[in-house]
Parts: structure tokens; sequence; C-alpha cells
């Protein structure tokens, strides 16, 4: 396995001198990573901060269920804490992008995370085809090559096995799951693999803590999202992670029973045996436990399968997907197969209510678990989300082509169809093999030529109706949220990551045949954007905060809590991202 870049090395390859502006500002900028540590808090400071992502959780999902007296455990937490109303998630509002947010304090203009899957202007294909279908090639060294770039479960070496095939027992998953030869290559840096917190432009609150003698760990869905810990070698600002894979096959957990009671063995549902954890209302349950255990080992004072010992995490936490699958699934071979909404202002079914009594009374073990270790008062619990899910109405579902193949096309298909060289083939609808054009309630295009961007965009307005389109960003509409695209310094003035084009269809419309599905995210519609955050701690008083807010505002907010300098983040200083209104640790106005 390949050994990640120095940040300073870095800064010095093609994935950071796009921009000279963010260049300059990480170079003269204090540097946590070079800095030396800081103190964290004492005496009766924050000491540990759990942060919490339920993605798809909508600030409407918490504003119900609180109000409803279905989630008593999210309820009782917002009474020692402020609920945020009108917060939006990075945009395009993937898990890429959104966690990075929460970690880094910045948004893909200073990040570079566009979304799972997406496309670099530089970067050469990986050494081998990936598990999705980005295929492997050469890398032409000291040249722009251009490729699709997958960070997720295609990267893994099985992305059908729970532990992603990687050296671990059948539970397990870390970033040892992570095939090199899958990644792609950075042909200005010798044409090795660039690891994804590597990809990464800037540094994240795991690096700061970690400079700072914090122990740090996190759990997610993939093991690339390892990408937590910032430039390293070998994700080595994360001290524990832990990764079983989402998309592998459902297995039997022996031994592992919810928070709700129920049990994982034998499958909890076995109409969906063969199929990956996301198939199923209660599958996803029991891989989300796997997660909440290893929270409840961390406070406990053990690694994430508690077989060893270890320090409290100054900063841990984990990521939900219950929630997100139970707004998405329809599982046909039920008699009530619908997840989602009943109506416009956020009703859940029956299997979306499942979903959040599931994640909440899972939260209420950890906050049990930190109040036996006499922990609660000395940590603040951030809960957020990587993204939100679009639509809510599911009467305003809409996908393209349709559950029957009939509906239209999407805004790929649109320029193919007229002229195939437009897309670079890796990003083609029309490769056979391929992973696909970034397209689900979005769509980004990366052409193959820049200079036809304008007969590109002229091609999607003459089609509008037929793909769904609501509005189009380019040129200028793009540049006020992005860098420009192009190449980088020396042989452009662009960002190699930025879409040429990016494609918001109407709000309902999804670019999706799946007869599974009923609402996607990535988008930036206020039901793709508009998620819950809620900071609890003993000592606050509850209040709602009503102003705008974004989710990238949780990564300083985190520093500040733990007595660490917010400026220590790139982002925040590239950016000027604000801490979260409305704190005060004190407990007084």
């Amino acid at each position: 396995m390949a050994h990640g870049k120095s940040p300073d090395r870095r800064l010095k390859n093609s994935l950071a001198v796009f921009v000279l502006t963010v260049v300059t500002a990480v170079l003269l900028g204090p540097s946590a990573q070079s800095a030396g540590p800081e103190q964290i808090n004492s005496g009766d400071g924050i000491r540990h901060v759990l942060l919490i992502s339920i993605d798809g959780m909508h600030a409407l999902d918490y504003e119900n269920c609180t109000n409803a007296g279905t989630c008593p455990n999210l309820a009782s937490l917002g009474k020692t804490g402020v609920n945020y109303t009108r917060t939006t998630t990075s945009r395009p509002s993937d898990s890429f992008p959104g966690l990075m947010a929460l970690v880094t304090g910045g948004t893909p203009r200073t990040v570079g995370a566009f979304y799972d899957v997406a496309y670099d202007r530089v970067l050469a294909p990986p050494q081998n085809t990936t598990g999705n279908g980005v295929a492997g090639g050469s890398c032409n060294p000291g040249v722009p090559n251009g490729t699709t770039t997958e960070y997720e479960e295609g990267v893994e070496f099985d992305q059908t096995q729970l532990n992603g095939g990687g050296p671990y027992s059948l539970m397990d998953g870390g970033i040892k799951s992570i095939d090199p030869t899958r990644l792609p290559r950075d042909p200005l840096n010798g044409c090795k693999p660039v690891y994804p917190w590597n990809f990464i432009r800037t540094n994240t609150i795991y690096g700061v803590i970690h400079a700072a003698g914090g122990f740090t760990a996190w759990s997610d869905k993939h093991a690339v999202y390892a990408a937590v810990s910032g430039p390293s070698n070998n994700a080595s600002n994360v001290d524990d992670y832990y990764s079983p894979e989402v998309d592998s096959n459902v297995i039997p957990l022996q031994g592992v029973v919810t928070a709700t009671g129920l049990p994982c063995a034998p499958l909890a549902d076995p109409t969906q045996a063969g199929g990956a954890w996301t198939g199923s209302f209660d599958n996803i349950k029991c891989f989300d436990t796997l997660k909440v255990n290893a929270v409840l080992n961390w406070i406990n004072g053990r690694t994430h399968l508690g077989l060893g010992s270890a320090p409290v995490p100054t900063i841990f936490g984990m990521n939900f997907q219950a929630v997100s699958v139970g707004q998405k699934l329809i599982e046909n071979t039920l008699a009530s197969p619908k997840g989602g909404y009943t109506d416009a202002a956020g009703t859940p079914t029956s299997n979306m209510l499942a979903e959040i009594k599931f994640v909440d009374a899972s939260i209420g073990e950890m906050v049990t678990a930190l109040k036996a270790r006499h922990l609660l008062d000395s940590t603040l619990i951030i809960i957020t989300a990587k993204h939100g899910q679009s639509p809510i109405d599911t009467d305003r579902f809409f996908p393209i082509p349709g559950h029957s193949g009939t509906n239209g096309t999407s805004p790929a298909n649109v320029l193919v169809n007229s002229d195939p060289s437009l897309l670079p083939f890796s990003e083609s609808p029309l490769n056979p093999t391929g992973i696909g054009p970034t397209e689900d309630d979005i769509s980004q295009l990366w052409l193959s030529d820049s200079s036809k961007t304008l007969d590109a965009v002229g091609l999607l307005e003459s089609n509008a109706s037929a793909a769904g389109i609501g509005q189009i960003f380019y040129g200028a509409s793009l540049e006020t949220m992005f860098n420009a695209p192009g190449l980088p310094p020396p042989f452009g003035n662009g960002d190699p990551r930025t879409p040429d084009i990016i494609v918001q269809p109407n709000v309902g419309v999804v670019y999706t045949g799946s007869s599974k599905k009923q609402a996607e995210h990535g988008g930036f519609a206020q039901d793709d954007t508009n998620v819950m955050i809620l900071v609890s701690n003993p000592s606050l008083r509850p209040r709602t905060v009503t102003s705008f807010v974004e989710t990238h505002q949780v990564a300083p907010t985190i520093l500040e809590a733990l007595g660490l300098d917010p400026r220590s983040l790139d982002a925040v200083r590239i950016e000027g991202t604000p801490v979260l209104p409305g704190l005060d640790f004190g407990g007084e106005e």
C-alpha cells in the first residue's frame, strides 16, 4: 500500500496548485498540523465531541418527531440544546462533500470533493477497473490525463463482503480494505494512487485534534470515508476507524441486537437475502447497529470492536443510514412496501417512522453510556446530516427515464445522443460497462472540451422538458459557487474538478429507472439541503435559532468548543467560515 503525501508536499502537486489563492492561504496561515500541539480543554470544559450524522434527517423530521413524541431521546437532548431550523448542507448534497463539510469547514470550492463519483481533468485512471466500472487505464506522467474518480465501495478489494475484502474479521472493516490499484493516480506525482484522505485539499478537525494530542475515532459506511483524516500517511489522523461496507451482501450478525430489540441473526429480513443492507428497512438497522456498538465501545474506553482498551476519544462519532434508506426505499416484497412520507408536511409512513425510532433509541443508548461513565457534562453532542432527501412529498416524485423506462431522458443522454464526443467516455451513458454519469436529483457534466459549453447548454435548453430541467448553472452562474472549471496552472487557470455544467432538475425529478426508490439526494433543492442541526450539552440553555446556517460551520464550532483555534482549519481561513451562533457553554446569555 503506497504511503500518503505530507501536507506540505501535497500542496505542491496538482490537487492544490490549481488556484493560487488557496495555496497562499494554506501556506501563509497557521497550520495546526505543523504548529505543534495545542491545549484541549481541561477542568470543566468540553473535552469530548460526539458527532452524529443521521443521513437524510431533515429539520422537518426533527420538528415532527419531537412534537409527536416519537423521538424522546432527541427531544430530551433538545432540552439542553440549540436547534437550528434553517440549516443547509453542502451543495452538491452528496455524502462525500456533505461529510467533508462537517470535518473541514469548507465547501467543494475549496475542499475539492464534489461527489462520491466525479471527474478530475488532471488525474489518471486507476491501474485496474473498479468494482463499479471505472475503467483501468494508463497514466501518462507529467501532463493532465483526465478520469472519472470513484470514492465509494467500488475501490475496495471485495465490496460484496462486510469487511470490504480487507484483512479483517467478518464484522470488521477499515482502510486496509482499499485496493490501491483501483484508485485514481496523479500523473504530476509519479502516477501514485491518490488515497481519499489526500484527495481532499484541506486539513480537517481530525488533523487538528490529533496534532493537539486528542484521541480520534470515526465510523462510516465505506472504507474511503477515512478521508475525515485529511492529508496524512494512511489516514493516521484517525486513531480508530471502523467501516463495515454498507453495499455488501447481508449476512447474519451473531450477537447483534438493535436498540429497538430486533435480533440480527438470523437475518432480520430474510426476503432480502443476497442483497445489500440498503435493500431492507430492517437489515439496515442491523448494519447501523454495528457502528452504534462501536460508539458505545469508545465511550466505555474500548476499541471499536471492544477487543482492547483505548482512551475515550476527543472527537468521535458515526453516520446512520437507516433514515436515508427509510426515505428512499420501496421494498416490493412487503405488503406495505413504501418508506418516505404520506404528505408534503413530512408525516412519516410506518416504515419511515420505524427508522426514526430506531435511530432515536440508538442515540439514547449513547447518552445512557455517557451518563454511566460520568462523561455527559464534558461531552458536546452534535447531531446533523450529510444530506437530506428529495422529494418529501412522494406525489411529486418523477423518475426519468421512469420506472417503466418511458418518461424522458437525462441531461447526459441529451448531450451524447446529439454528439457522443461531448462527454469523456468514462462519464458517458454510452459506455456499456462504465459507472455512468453523475446524475441523481442533480446532473453534473464535465465536458470533453470546455469550449463547447455553450453548445451543450443550447442542447439542454432545447430538451428541457424531456429532461425535467429546472435550472442550468454554467459560466458566471456556476462561478458564484465554485472555481472556474478548467485545467490548473501551469496548464490553465481553472479548477480540474469543477463541472462545466450543473443541471438542477425540477423538484421531484430523479434520474433513475429503479423501481426500488422514490427519492434521492445530491441536488440543491430544499428537501435535499435543509437538514437538522442540534448542539446539546447540559450547560447549554435550550433555544431555537432561525437564522441561516450551514453544515460546514460545524467544524470550527467543534474546535472552539474544545478550546482549539478554528482558524487552524485551512478552509475556515480561506472561506471565512464562522462558528455556529447562539452557543454559550457557560449556560448564560
